[in-house]
């Protein structure tokens, strides 16, 4: 029986009218549809979905907002945007070859974050980062913006929780990770099986505990000096570029 696999699993929704002309301008992007509330009045953005072959939807002004999430930025304009590399971490776990790093957002609760963390993960070839549905930022325009646009086509696995994840993973074979501030197993010397999943803990209360009893163990990155811990997007790029350098990471498909 196959997976009924929802919108939110399939598309990254951008709201507000230059977010969603940006999308629509751009040659790279395959946006699904426009939706415009029934109050909007954007002859421009109507236009170029005609331009782009794209359909134009329209809604009350009440559903745009539930469907955007943000009632105070969505000027009445919404648009699907298709993220060729999204899929529910189910299905990338569902047939070989599954993915041999993984990354696991626990959470993490900046937009900015989120978005350097998607950026770093796809620029360093890692095959799937886990952004659960609660608990996380969501996907949206702050998300993008941060990214500088790759969270459209980062390797993003969805699920309900970072729970869910870490026991969906440990069930597949993984060995998890947590990444803490220190007194863990420095990174540089730390040997990972061939399946090895990170955990990157919010900003303010690090690896939740649920997931925390999960893990195989957990890594620190080596700071000689005097600065207690780093922000988790750049803990994420040093964690990713060392797993370049080991060679365990693929070229971006």
């Amino acid at each position: 029986m196959q997976e009924t696999v929802s919108p939110k699993d399939r598309f990254l929704t951008v709201y507000g009218r230059k977010p969603v002309l940006e999308a629509l301008d751009d040659p790279d992007l395959r946006v699904d549809k426009v939706i415009l509330a029934d109050t909007a009045r954007a002859p421009e953005i109507e236009r170029a979905a005609r331009q782009a072959g794209v359909p134009v939807q329209r809604a009350s002004a009440h559903r745009v907002k539930v469907l955007a999430g943000n009632g105070k930025q969505d000027q009445g304009v919404l648009a699907d945007v298709v993220a060729p590399r999204m899929r529910p971490l189910s299905a990338a776990l569902a047939k070989a070859p599954l993915p041999p790093r993984v990354l696991v957002l626990d959470g993490i609760t900046t937009p900015a974050n989120v978005g350097m963390i998607l950026r770093t993960a796809t620029a360093a070839g890692i095959d799937g980062v886990v952004v659960p549905r609660r608990g996380v930022a969501s996907l949206d325009p702050l998300v993008v913006k941060a990214s500088a646009g790759v969270a459209f086509r980062a390797p993003v696995l969805r699920c309900a929780t970072a729970a869910e994840a870490a026991t969906m993973l440990s069930d597949a074979g993984y060995r998890l990770y947590g990444l803490g501030a220190s007194g863990g197993e420095p990174l540089f010397e730390a040997e990972f099986p061939a399946r090895a999943a990170f955990v990157l803990g919010g900003e303010t209360a690090g690896v939740s505990e649920d997931v925390a009893e999960l893990l195989t163990g957990w890594l620190s990155i080596p700071m000689p000096g005097e600065v207690e811990s780093l922000n988790v997007s750049a803990a994420a790029a040093v964690l990713c570029f060392d797993l370049v350098r080991r060679g365990t990471t693929r070229p971006a498909r």
